[in-house]
């Protein structure tokens, strides 16, 4: 059964009776490369992102605005961390005009070599204590270019999986290459958390927190050679010189649909960023956790948040993503209510558990978020639109998130309740959305 969807498309309402395309027969080492290396390039660009945010929670207010008071450094700290979210839908922009154009291969490499320099050019980066404002500066400079960076390759990377998946596997093909992400959150918070635990604070402050950036060297080399392997996927293929002509009317024809995906996105954009970087300030500025125990509760959340990221991607091919998307909102807003008040009770395995619960709404609506931004757009124009809808949600939502929870509790006494009310309206305006979005699990994806 079928009914008009947005853009005069038609919308598929059972998943099972979609119809198999050319594509479907890429359950190939073609495809299973493209799976691999999208997982592992996502997970190595958002290693260093991971880690970047972290850090900024931490030890960079001390390092780069240390003439600030402690309140206003983190804050100053935070807006850093955001600018590389705002850099990212020009970044998904740019990158996604030239993949639509170019290739989603050719422009994989591009993306992942420029995440690699920025993020070891932060590692050799000096601090305030040697040359003054021009250190806090490079430093938004260098973040701006990751945030660049990772706008053209988190869409890329889902399209190139996507492209290259059987039309009812693309949830948990999906998935498979989401979980990039909460890897990389795990890999990122152990390495802190070896770090804390092996290095004195000053050596930390000192030379420690470097070395995670440079280590992206030896991990952007691995992916680099992984991603040269990869074949273009037969979608872009199959489109190749309609994409120009189709760009052009890209937000007059499709404004409606990109500018719901923007919004579909408010939720698991904003909740992800103030449950993770927000969350870590305020367990160890207000409640007086230390940084390896905070970090240790962020490698538990994350581990078991992988698991709602394939469980998410799989359901999302047998009751469709709508479904999936919904009962992830639900799981956000029975944790978003308690969230502060238990982690007020400063315990740490009560922590655990609301962190690792909100974590795992999240990242179940991640296991099905690409397969379900690349059914809402055409071949054509998919790579620019489907990047528009995801980084312009995270520039409006997540990237003030920290921020504004930050400015929320020096302002008020009531902070945890004006930061919660703020959590209830993300999810009102991504139900709306979402709501408003057609559903299409399953079908041929749009030449």
């Amino acid at each position: 059964m079928r009914v008009s969807g947005l853009d005069g498309q038609a919308e598929a309402t059972r998943p099972d009776t979609a119809p198999e395309g050319p594509e479907a027969g890429s359950g190939t080492p073609t495809a299973r490369r493209a799976v691999v290396s999208g997982a592992l390039g996502s997970a190595l660009e958002w290693f260093d992102f991971s880690v970047y945010g972290a850090l900024s929670a931490t030890v960079f207010p001390q390092l780069f605005f240390p003439d600030l008071a402690p309140g206003t450094a983190l804050l100053a700290s935070f807006a850093t961390f955001g600018v590389g979210l705002v850099a990212r839908p020009l970044g998904g922009l740019v990158f996604g005009m030239l993949g639509d154009r170019l290739g989603r291969r050719n422009v994989l490499m591009f993306t992942l070599l420029l995440m690699g320099a920025a993020s070891v050019l932060i590692g050799l980066l000096p601090t305030y204590a040697t040359v003054g404002i021009v250190a806090p500066a490079a430093l938004v400079a260098l973040r701006f270019l990751q945030g660049f960076a990772l706008g053209g390759e988190h869409t890329g990377s889902q399209l190139m999986v996507m492209e290259h998946s059987p039309n009812r596997r693309r949830g948990v093909a999906g998935a498979l290459m989401s979980v990039g992400s909460p890897i990389s959150q795990v890999l990122a918070t152990l390495t802190l958390t070896g770090l804390a635990a092996w290095l004195t604070e000053d050596q930390f402050a000192a030379w420690g927190w470097r070395i995670p950036f440079l280590m992206s060297v030896a991990l952007i080399a691995i992916g680099y050679y992984i991603r040269h392997r990869v074949e273009e996927t037969p979608a872009f293929l199959a489109s190749e010189g309609k994409s120009e002509q189709q760009a052009r009317g890209l937000l007059r024809q499709h404004r409606k649909t990109v500018m719901l995906l923007v919004l579909a996105w408010a939720a698991p954009g904003a909740l992800y960023y103030i449950t993770v970087t927000f969350a870590i300030s305020y367990l160890t500025g207000r409640l007086g956790f230390d940084n390896s125990s905070t970090f240790g509760l962020m490698v538990v959340a994350n581990s078991i948040s992988i698991g709602a990221s394939l469980l998410g991607g799989w359901s999302s091919d047998r009751i469709g993503r709508k479904r999936v998307l919904f009962t992830g909102l639900a799981v956000l807003l029975a944790f978003l209510v308690p969230f502060f008040l238990i982690l007020d009770t400063g315990n740490w395995w009560m922590a655990a558990l609301t962190i690792t619960g909100a974590l795992c709404g999240v990242q179940f609506m991640t296991g099905c978020q690409g397969a379900f931004y690349a059914e809402a757009l055409p071949t054509p124009v998919r790579y620019t639109g489907s990047a528009l809808g995801l980084t312009g949600g995270n520039m409006l939502f997540a990237a003030p998130a920290p921020l504004l929870a930050t400015w929320l509790m020096q302002i008020s006494e009531n902070g945890t309740l004006l930061i919660t009310a703020y959590g209830l309206l993300t999810i009102l305006i991504s139900a709306v959305a979402i709501r408003l979005l057609p559903d299409r699990t399953g079908r041929r994806l749009e030449a």
